[in-house]
């Protein structure tokens, strides 16, 4: 997560956030809100790539322990500050392809907002280590972006752009679910083929659903 956690955290994060369109909240409540129902009251949860703690708020009240883990000093630093009323709301600095946490310690495992692709780690061990943190009968949950919601995505990143968050957009190369910038910040798209390979293996059941017309969520149920 490099060029997140050295040039797009705390602060300029948030305001990724601020400058977000009705229509781009609308999907950052959806997927918020797809995990909530999918959170049994009491589970202990993690968020893979919490960035400042965003969302975590949201599941404060249901589950029984709330995680949140990023690789950015800042995001952490500043999620501590804005959550230290929260006592069952922790957020930690640590790598989401190689964590410290034991094997089944969690009922939840949460990655959202392309987060699979916006890490830059290996994406199978990404995933594995996931799968690895969950109990028996857990799951775990990633998002990434439905090729519905493009002209929404690249309005969103072209936005920032011009707030000097990202570098120019290069037009020329971006298409296919893949936005790339000048300054060699580039995302890509995680689709149901690429899924449906990178959890070949687990002994798992795996359902991938669209959502909002602007997610995609690949589950992943530990047998």
């Amino acid at each position: 997560m490099g060029y997140y956690s050295e040039k797009l955290s705390a602060d300029k994060l948030k305001r990724v956030y601020d400058l977000a369109s009705p229509r781009v909240v609308q999907y950052l409540r959806a997927e918020a809100e797809y995990i909530l129902r999918k959170v049994n009251t009491g589970d202990r949860i993690i968020e893979l790539g919490c960035g400042y703690g965003r969302v975590l708020p949201d599941f404060i009240d249901k589950a029984g322990m709330v995680i949140g883990i990023d690789t950015s000093y800042s995001n952490i630093a500043m999620g501590n500050a804005i959550l230290k009323e929260c006592n069952d709301c922790h957020l930690l600095l640590m790598d989401a392809a190689l964590t410290g946490f034991k094997t089944g310690a969690f009922d939840m495992v949460f990655c959202i907002q392309n987060g699979i692709s916006a890490f830059k780690v290996d994406q199978k061990k990404l995933i594995h280590e996931a799968f690895r943190l969950i109990k028996p009968g857990g799951t775990a949950l990633f998002s990434s972006y439905s090729d519905k919601f493009w002209n929404h995505r690249l309005q969103w990143f072209q936005t920032q752009s011009e707030a000097g968050l990202l570098g120019g957009i290069d037009y020329a190369k971006t298409k296919d679910g893949v936005i790339v910038c000048k300054d060699g910040f580039q995302a890509s798209t995680i689709r149901r083929d690429d899924f449906n390979r990178l959890t070949m293996g687990l002994v798992a059941e795996v359902k991938i659903e669209e959502v909002d017309e602007s997610s995609l969520f690949y589950e992943i149920r530990k047998n």
